[in-house]
């Protein structure tokens, strides 16, 4: 028997947890496999906890407080996770995210044919096109669109993730030094550093819509309060966060220049917008 560690963190969208829940329950995959959910509720108000209980009464359910977001929330069901089993290959998944039919098992066969020893990531769709909108990315953080065959990238968005415990005793776990965003990113290229090799598992696995709106710190529409206090929100451009993670990946010089002009950038983002 192999098992699998399914990791989320929620926070006050029960309808669409559920609906994610429900599609991947429904998931077929090979016989020897056991799936074990871990979930994070992190201070949900809207009956969420209550309702994942209800309605799949055998998922694990880590306690949060409201404050850990989506990568500390991650973590939290990570370390979880880690308490109960030595599970093969943990499974990162997005409360938002809808798997197509049959992704699981494309997953496990991808990380099969890798000999279980990289992150094998999965790509998503907008859910009224075929248009790509998560998944593995380009040095320069291009989404790469999926082919017959799974392809290398550099780094990824969480929303569909297969961890083998192989490349987890190697990289470990997310870093929750980041609050919301930026873990996914920093994983895959500490992994990438560490000699993981990461791989885009063939064609769309799941439904997820891009947030494709201006972010509100950098908006000029948006007044001076209210940009500043995006920026220092672990749902915006957080500073302090954005400095570990360029510093560890493009150096102190990188990480001192960005500090800098994303201040002045959300200070003055009508610049940003002069053609």
């Amino acid at each position: 028997m192999k098992y699998i560690a399914v990791l989320l963190t929620v926070h006050n969208r029960k309808d669409k947890t559920i609906q994610c829940l429900k599609y991947l329950f429904e998931q077929e995959i090979s016989k020897g496999y056991q799936i074990d959910l871990f979930l994070t509720d992190d201070g949900c108000t809207d009956g969420t906890p209550e309702a994942v209980h209800e309605n799949f009464p055998g998922v694990y359910i880590v306690e949060g407080d409201g404050t850990l977001y989506w990568n500390r929330g991650m973590y939290m069901s990570w370390n979880e996770a880690t308490k109960t089993k030595e599970y093969d290959y943990f499974l990162w998944l997005n409360d938002d995210t809808i798997l197509e039919s049959g992704s699981l098992q494309i997953l496990l066969s991808t990380s099969t044919g890798l000999n279980d020893n990289a992150i094998v990531v999965g790509t998503t769709r907008a859910s009224d096109t075929d248009t790509a909108t998560y998944g593995g990315r380009t040095s320069i953080g291009r989404l790469i669109i999926p082919r017959e065959l799974s392809v290398s990238c550099e780094y990824f968005n969480g929303n569909i993730v297969l961890i083998p415990k192989e490349v987890y005793k190697i990289v470990g776990m997310n870093d929750p030094v980041f609050h919301h965003s930026l873990g996914d990113f920093d994983y895959g290229l500490r992994a990438k550093n560490l000699g993981v090799k990461i791989y885009v598992a063939p064609g769309i696995l799941g439904v997820c819509d891009a947030h494709d709106t201006l972010p509100t710190w950098c908006n000029p529409k948006k007044t001076l309060q209210q940009r500043w206090k995006a920026f220092r929100s672990p749902l915006g451009q957080n500073p302090e966060e954005f400095f570990v993670f360029e510093r560890r990946h493009n150096g102190l010089a990188m990480a001192i220049f960005h500090y800098a002009t994303n201040h002045l950038r959300m200070l003055c983002p009508w610049i940003w917008n002069l053609k």
